[in-house]
């Protein structure tokens, strides 16, 4: 492949990539350095790219899955200050992304707060699962690939964090209209 359209392919999905980097890291540095990372990676690995169906997209998003899980494994083996401890709970916080994204599926900036929240209180691993699927749009076979599990595990994954967010947000959905079925016992 041409070193130019490479390039070109990084680029188009910039925005993409830092928005998956945000929800992975929660903190706008802290998912620019990630990008960065990523970018880092993706253009020492150009050689061995090899462009498929879906694009460039997966390729990255699987360089910023393994990115992002080998700086969380490096930070827990850190030592910590005390003083650090109390800027991370302080920093914990869900930030809203910021408005310049561009969203595919689902348009960030008019989804509930709540909504927002329940998201950003998913584990890791479901919320990953959630946003690849239903802001990135993903299939969940490209989902497998970057997260390096089974296709049953992301089915497993994306169905309880759709369940979990059931629970939380049953309030929510009842002030949008949304009836949610139930099984009513017959007894």
């Amino acid at each position: 492949m041409q070193s130019m359209n490479f390039r070109q392919l990084l680029i188009s999905e910039m925005d993409s990539v830092y928005r998956m980097a945000f929800h992975l890291a929660r903190h706008p540095d802290e998912a620019s350095d990630l990008m960065q990372e990523t970018y880092l990676r993706a253009l020492r690995g150009e050689k061995g790219f090899e462009l498929r169906e879906r694009g460039i997209r997966p390729w990255l998003f699987k360089i910023l899955h393994n990115a992002f899980y080998t700086k969380l494994d490096k930070a827990k083996r850190a030592p910590t200050l005390v003083e650090d401890l109390r800027h991370q709970a302080a920093d914990e916080e869900w930030q809203s992304p910021p408005p310049c994204w561009d969203l595919q599926s689902l348009d960030w900036e008019h989804v509930d707060d709540r909504l927002k929240s329940a998201i950003a209180q998913l584990p890791e691993h479901y919320r990953e699962v959630l946003l690849l699927w239903a802001v990135e749009g993903l299939k969940y076979r490209e989902i497998a690939e970057i997260m390096d599990v089974a296709l049953g595990t992301v089915m497993s994954r994306l169905y309880r964090a759709r369940g979990i967010l059931s629970e939380q947000l049953a309030v929510l959905a009842s002030e949008h209209g949304i009836v949610v079925d139930t099984v009513e016992d017959t007894k």
